[in-house]
């Protein structure tokens, strides 16, 4: 006997190719969390970690990252750090160890993994495919098989995410 009840469709994903040393990065909080208020569990906003050779420092904010959300709490950790990209800029590691703590984060586990490097490949992985799909800056946003570049420029990025979502949340009814 077969199940006839509809199967969920699936939630479309945004991705969010980042880097938290990038004052354009900064500059699109408020448009994530515009985003996450409008969709909530409707929109899956996934961050990707694309750190520039140019920030010393990205490479290990992006593995501090993938710590908080394995903690449990990586987006507010992603905006915590963003809102102080220049503490950032001057402090180092010292300053994303803090940060955790400062949110309530195992920052004593922080600070071992950015010694272990357990959260590298994570990061390699997400570098390489944003390199493969095109991506040269961030933010670049990809949902539904399009690249939105924002490194240039935020203007009317936050919109045609908008469109895009509602188009696929439509399609997916």
């Amino acid at each position: 006997m077969s199940d006839s009840s509809p199967v969920p469709s699936a939630v479309p994903v945004l991705e969010v190719w980042c880097e938290l040393q990038c004052p354009d990065c900064r500059r699109a909080l408020e448009d994530l969390r515009a985003l996450r208020a409008r969709y909530g569990d409707r929109l899956e906003l996934r961050l990707r970690h694309f750190p520039l050779e140019k920030h010393k420092h990205a490479f290990a904010a992006a593995q501090a990252a993938e710590e908080a959300f394995e903690q449990g709490r990586g987006w507010d950790y992603v905006e915590a750090v963003l809102e102080r990209v220049e503490d950032l800029d001057r402090a180092g590691e010292p300053f994303l160890v803090e940060t955790a703590g400062e949110l309530g984060l195992d920052a004593d586990e922080f600070d071992t993994a950015l010694i272990d490097g357990r959260h590298i490949l994570i990061v390699d992985a997400d570098q390489a495919e944003g390199k493969a799909i095109g991506v040269t800056g961030t933010p670049t946003y990809v949902i539904g098989g399009e690249r939105l570049d924002g490194g240039k420029s935020q203007e009317g990025l936050r919109e045609r995410v908008e469109e895009i979502a509602d188009r696929l949340l439509a399609e997916g009814a």
